[in-house]
C-alpha cells in the first residue's frame, strides 16, 4: 500500500472582511455594516453591527455606482431598489474578480434620469391642461360664431343619439308630439324670454337633461315621467337655461377635448371628431365644475321666482326619486355625483322668496301634452 503525502505551497487566501455604509434608499442616515463574502452562494453578505445578516446582494448584481470618492467604492444591485453600499475603495479587485458585470454601465441611474425626464414631462403636460388649455378655452369660447358653435351642438346630438340608439333601429329618437313641443316652448318662454335657447326631448327612459353648445337644450322622456308636476320639468329646464346662457357646454367641449379639439376648432372644424367624441360623454354624464353648477342654479333660481314657479322644486324632484329608490339606484347616484347635492337642495328651498305666490307652470291640459309628447 503506498501512502500519499499532500504538501501545501502558499497559504489559502483569508475570508473577506470590511466593514462599510448602507444607504437603503428610504432613510437619508447611513446605516454601518459587516461585509462579507459567501463564495459558495455567491453572494456580498451584508450584516448588522450585531451580527445579523441584512442583505446578500448575489455577485452577478453588483454594479458600481460612478462618481464616488478616489478612496471609496460605491455599489449597488440590481435586486435592491436604490439602495448604496460605501465599501473600501481598495477593495474593488476583490469585488471585480468576483462580479463580472460590475463595470457594466448602471442601468438605474439611467433610468432614474429617464423617469425625471417622464416626470418633467408629465408636469408640463399638466400645466397645460391645468392651466393654458382652460385659459385658451375660456377665451375661445368667447370668439366662436354662433354657426360654429351650433354646428358643434348638432354633432354632438347626433354622436349622443347614435350612442344611445339600437344598432337596428338607427339613432334614437326625437320626440315631436306638437302639444308638448307647444308646453315645452310656452314653459321656456315664461322662464327665460330672453334666452335664445331650443328645447327637444329624446325618447329614451334615463332621467337626465343636459345642454348642448349653440343653445340646445335636451330633455330625456325618463325625466318628464318620473317628474310629479311641471313644476319639476321646469327647474331642470331653468337650470340646464343657465348653463346655455354661461356658455358651459362650449367651455366643456373646449377643455374636454384639451389642444386637439382646440386646434381644430382654430383651423375652424366645429364639428371635428375629436371634440365630438370628447364632449359627447361629458355631456351625457353631465360633468361641470361646481362653480358652473352653482351659477346655473342661482339662475334657475331667479327664472324660476320670476315666473312665480317655486325655486324649491328640483330639491323636490331629487328628494322623492331618493325616497322611492333608495341610494343604490343609479339614478340617485347620477345625482348624487353633482357637486355638493346636499347643498345645492338646501339653497334651492332657501331661494324661495318669502311669501312667494305660486302659479302652476302649465295647465293640466298642457302638462298632460307633455307627457305624452313620446307617445
Amino acid at each position: 500500500m503506498t501512502e500519499r503525502t499532500i504538501i501545501a505551497v502558499g497559504s489559502r487566501a483569508a475570508p473577506y472582511h470590511a466593514n462599510g455604509r448602507l444607504f437603503d434608499g428610504q432613510s437619508p442616515v447611513a446605516q454601518p455594516v459587516a461585509l462579507s463574502f459567501d463564495d459558495a452562494a455567491k453572494t456580498l453578505v451584508i450584516a448588522t453591527d450585531e451580527g445579523d445578516i441584512a442583505h446578500q446582494w448575489p455577485f452577478e448584481s453588483l454594479r458600481r455606482v460612478p462618481g464616488a470618492a478616489a478612496d471609496q467604492l460605491v455599489v449597488s444591485s440590481t435586486d435592491a431598489g436604490d439602495a448604496r453600499l460605501h465599501m473600501p475603495g481598495g477593495d474593488a479587485r476583490l469585488i471585480r474578480t468576483r462580479a463580472p458585470k460590475l463595470d457594466r454601465r448602471h442601468l438605474r441611474v439611467r433610468r432614474g434620469r429617464l423617469a425625471g425626464l417622464v416626470v418633467a414631462a408629465v408636469a408640463a403636460v399638466a400645466l397645460m391642461l391645468a392651466v393654458l388649455v382652460p385659459a385658451l378655452a375660456d377665451r375661445l369660447a368667447n370668439y366662436l360664431p354662433p354657426e360654429g358653435e351650433a354646428a358643434l351642438g348638432e354633432a354632438t346630438l347626433a354622436q349622443v343619439r347614435n350612442a344611445l340608439g339600437d344598432a337596428l333601429m338607427g339613432p334614437l329618437p326625437m320626440c315631436d308630439g306638437p302639444e308638448g313641443l307647444e308646453a315645452l316652448a310656452a314653459l321656456q318662454d315664461r322662464l327665460s324670454p330672453e334666452a335664445d335657447v331650443t328645447v327637444r326631448v329624446l325618447d329614451h327612459p334615463m332621467v337626465n337633461a343636459f345642454a348642448l353648445p349653440g343653445g340646445v337644450v335636451i330633455l330625456f322622456d325618463g325625466l318628464i315621467q318620473t317628474a310629479d308636476s311641471a313644476e319639476e320639468v321646469a327647474a331642470v329646464l331653468a337650470h340646464e337655461t343657465g348653463h346655455v346662457v354661461a356658455r358651459d357646454p362650449t367651455r366643456t367641449a373646449l377643455r374636454s377635448a384639451g389642444s386637439i379639439g382646440v386646434l381644430d376648432l382654430l383651423f375652424g372644424d366645429f364639428a371635428g371628431g375629436a371634440m365630438v367624441l370628447f364632449l359627447t360623454e361629458r355631456i351625457i354624464s353631465a360633468s361641470y365644475t361646481q362653480e358652473a353648477e352653482a351659477a346655473a342654479d342661482s339662475y334657475a333660481h331667479e327664472a324660476l321666482a320670476r315666473a312665480s314657479i317655486s325655486p324649491a322644486a328640483i330639491a323636490t324632484l331629487f328628494e322623492r326619486i331618493k325616497a322611492e329608490r333608495g341610494d343604490a339606484d343609479p339614478i340617485v347616484q347620477h345625482f348624487l355625483a353633482h357637486p355638493a347635492m346636499a347643498d345645492r337642495i338646501e339653497a334651492a328651498r332657501a331661494a324661495v322668496p318669502e311669501g312667494q305666490r305660486t302659479e302652476p307652470a302649465l295647465s293640466d291640459a298642457a302638462w298632460a301634452g307633455l307627457r305624452a309628447i313620446c307617445d
